[in-house]
């Protein structure tokens, strides 16, 4: 906080204080789990759904959630009483209308709140065949009171009785589409509660400190507060800056990791790039021939690189197009280049004499690796391919070929390493979700914490005491949004239009 003119306590006469002894009404904990402070759409309803994927399976769950759900479970079960909470039960399921056996299936009762949802929820774990499917959700739906869930309304039921917090929802929501290790391993993080508990501990810092300035507020101009109070929240606000800044500089590691990692295989013409794409994603995405300039545009396929989601792209031989057609393919290449998170080099190793090989070295590569070493710029791994053409002595390097691995895309020597450099560098890229903080995977965690951390400059600036108060305040509310949504309708909206309808 900036100096206080004066740095006493404010005339009584210019705020309603409250009586000696009282403190005004505090803001609940933006770090418990309240739920969203509104009911989720149509909470008074039972709602059901297939939780389990769609198709031929060997068991499908269908589950309920809802004050009805116990009702259901004894309208289609037989016998009719309820079986013992959180216990498997084999039952034989019927048509409640009809009598008509539908299957003999696995029951499960969780009354609320100990429960997924928090509400009383049932399980019905059934032969995955699609008519068995299809005739108990047609019973369900003759059970009055019962009506088919919207996607994502089991989470969002979850959240507003608070079993979840919204960055825990999120990582569930990521865990579900996690495509390779590193996102599941992220997701899992932040479903376990590691961002959720990390913001937390900030907010119950910004707590402590409102706390100790509102107190000045009220009782600065009394002898019985301790020395130095203000200067004591001065200190806490500035570590917190430093936590919060570092975190904003990783922000778009966790968002690599959620989204994928920009790579592209550049090089002079008839190095192996396409040959080096397809060897990388394990399927035929590019046309391989020994004719220089067979690719003409940006080729771009997803992959799994050493446990890391990539979206690599193969690209036009850097070099004076021959044609209009080649010409935009380079501008292209070049363009996406300059894109890129992480450039792979690719150069033929028995041709690196050659006025291609030593431009693309002079114009591509040395640049780069003199930018590397710099916060969040480009990496770039120089790979010499076909090594299998090299004489048994191995290349014939000049001084200026930097630090590279040896390929052959033909036999897949020296494929191992490659892919160890690579899970190396997209570590760095998108953060290892093995070790270290948990990381910001979304726009919406980067949005709130630089809110949080403007208002803390706000209150470094701020020359009166009531002023800092408000700063402090603001910064806390953009960490109970970041948790529990703020209770913007809008923005929860779009994070549970990500789950299926089931979950």
């Amino acid at each position: 906080m900036g100096p206080v003119q004066p740095r006493s306590a404010p005339e009584k006469e210019t705020k309603a204080a409250p009586a000696r002894g009282g403190r005004r009404p505090r803001v609940p904990e933006p770090c418990t789990r309240q739920g969203s402070g509104a009911p989720a759409p149509g909470s008074g309803a039972t709602i059901f759904a297939l939780s389990s994927g769609q198709g031929r399976c060997g068991i499908a769950v269908i589950r309920t959630s809802g004050p009805a759900s116990g009702h259901a479970l004894r309208s289609l079960t037989a016998p009719r009483d309820l079986p013992r909470a959180r216990s498997a039960c084999l039952r034989l399921l019927i048509d409640p209308l009809s009598g008509e056996p539908l299957d003999r299936a696995l029951v499960l009762w969780f009354p609320g709140p100990q429960s997924f949802t928090g509400e009383d929820c049932a399980e019905f774990h059934v032969h995955g065949g699609p008519a068995v499917v299809s005739g108990v959700l047609q019973a369900l739906g003759r059970v009055p009171g019962l009506r088919p869930a919207e996607a994502g309304e089991f989470t969002r039921r979850a959240f507003a009785h608070g079993k979840l917090s919204l960055t825990e929802v999120e990582g569930l929501a990521d865990l579900i589409h996690a495509e390779t290790e590193a996102q599941r391993r992220q997701a899992l993080r932040q479903l376990d509660g590691e961002l959720g508990d990390l913001c937390c501990g900030w907010a119950e810092t910004l707590t402590k400190a409102l706390a100790h300035v509102e107190a000045y507020i009220d009782f600065g101009e009394d002898d019985n507060l301790e020395e130095g109070i203000l200067e004591r929240v001065d200190s806490q606000v500035r570590e917190l800056e430093l936590a919060l800044d570092t975190h904003l500089r990783d922000a778009r590691r966790g968002m690599r990791l959620r989204s994928g990692a920009h790579v592209v295989v550049t090089g002079p013409p008839n190095a192996g790039k396409s040959s080096l794409v397809n060897l990388l994603s394990r399927k035929p995405v590019s046309i391989v021939s020994p004719e220089p300039g067979t690719t003409r545009d940006v080729l771009e396929t997803p992959v799994d690189l050493a446990g890391f989601p990539v979206l690599l792209s193969d690209t036009a031989g850097l070099r004076e197009g021959k044609g209009p057609v080649e010409q935009e393919g380079v501008r292209r290449a070049r363009e996406r280049l300059e894109q890129a998170d992480l450039i792979l080099a690719v150069l033929d190793a028995s041709d690196l004499a050659s006025p291609s090989s030593c431009n693309f070295l002079d114009t591509v590569v040395t640049p780069a690796i003199a930018r590397s070493p710099s916060g969040n710029s480009q990496r770039l791994l120089l790979v010499l391919n076909k090594s299998d053409l090299l004489p048994p002595g191995g290349p014939d390097l000049s001084p200026e070929v930097p630090s590279h691995l040896l390929l052959s895309c033909l036999t897949g020597e020296g494929l191992d390493g490659l892919l160890e450099a690579l899970r190396k560098e997209l570590a760095a890229v998108c953060g290892d979700p093995s070790t270290g903080p948990p990381l910001l995977t979304r726009a919406r965690h980067q949005h709130h914490l630089q809110g949080c951390l403007d208002a803390l400059g706000h209150y470094k600036q701020a020359k009166d005491v009531a002023l800092a108060a408000e700063a402090l305040r603001i910064a806390r509310g953009h960490l109970a949004c970041l948790t529990s949504g703020g209770g913007t309708e809008e923005i929860l909206d779009i994070i549970f239009q990500d789950f299926c309808v089931g979950k």
